[in-house]
């Protein structure tokens, strides 16, 4: 199957709500050997103004991955993942994750680039933290943008 070159401009809703907890941030932290006490210690966070601990730049990456799987997963995007090779990846920070965030993330799809016999695809994940108390996502505040690009191998490849 080939890759529908009519993705380009589709977007797909915000679904699931990511929750942002002290342990998944730590979790992330010691993946990634980020060290910084604001990851770990709750009044370090403090210390620097945040009401929480704060998240590594690159946790950024849970939701909008989560986001990527819509496009993945759509039947009509022609998308084997098993020949799917990342090529790029960047943040634009709003403002810090912190726990305690909860937040969702559409996808864009900005770009699609014939290679071969494969494509170059490119995303945009917009990462919003839902307002407290917030049931419809309308009420919300942009966290992070996620851009980012996807070489799906062609046949042969």
């Amino acid at each position: 199957m080939t890759i529908n070159p009519d993705l380009q401009g589709r977007s797909y809703p915000a679904k699931e709500v990511y929750d942002v907890g002290r342990e998944k941030i730590r979790e992330f932290a010691r993946a990634v050997k980020a060290t910084h006490p604001a990851h770990f210690e709750v009044d370090a966070a403090r210390a620097l103004g945040h009401s929480d601990l704060v998240a590594p730049p690159t946790f950024a990456i849970i939701v909008a991955q989560r986001a990527d799987a819509q496009l993945i997963e759509d039947p009509d995007a022609g998308i084997d993942f098993s020949r799917v090779v990342h090529a790029d990846q960047r943040f634009i920070h709003h403002r810090p994750i912190i726990a305690g965030d909860r937040l969702v993330a559409e996808l864009h799809v900005d770009g699609v680039r014939a290679m071969g016999g494969g494509a170059m695809i490119t995303t945009r994940s917009e990462i919003f933290a839902l307002a407290a108390g917030a049931t419809d996502g309308t009420a919300r505040e942009a966290v992070t943008t996620a851009t980012s690009s996807i070489l799906v191998r062609g046949e042969g490849q």
